[in-house]
């Protein structure tokens, strides 16, 4: 099999994530050697938390999965895209169906979206 190129980041490479019907962009997140190979063997998102330290599954904690329907990969080979269906009802951790869900105004960020779950109820934080 034709191998990324984790040697170009530090052994991390960014995975856009978009829905695969619609083309939204839900997320971006960053993936190591080991996120990789899980998400091949599962069918599910894998991700490297920059944050934690850790390997992670998208869903773990809310539910809220993302099945993998098709992969691309760029021509540097140090770029994904996983065209994804998200379960659940958002990919964003606060509550929206997008990571990007505000827009840039004059010098300010504005939310342009509605929270389609309360993340104090689904995390219980």
């Amino acid at each position: 099999m034709d191998s990324l190129r984790f040697d170009k980041g530090d052994g991390l490479i960014p995975a856009i994530v978009q829905d695969h019907e619609t083309n939204e962009v839900l997320m971006v997140a960053y993936i190591n050697e080991e996120a990789w190979q899980k998400t091949l063997e599962t069918g599910r998102a894998h991700y490297w938390s920059r944050s934690r330290g850790k390997l992670w599954l998208k869903g773990e904690s809310s539910k809220h999965y993302q099945l993998i329907k098709e992969i691309l990969v760029d021509c540097d080979e140090d770029t994904v895209i996983y065209k994804v269906e998200q379960l659940g009802s958002a990919a964003c951790h606060k509550g929206f169906r997008s990571c990007f869900f505000r827009k840039v105004e004059g010098r300010n960020f504005t939310i342009k979206d509605e929270p389609v779950f309360d993340p104090r109820e689904v995390y219980k934080k």
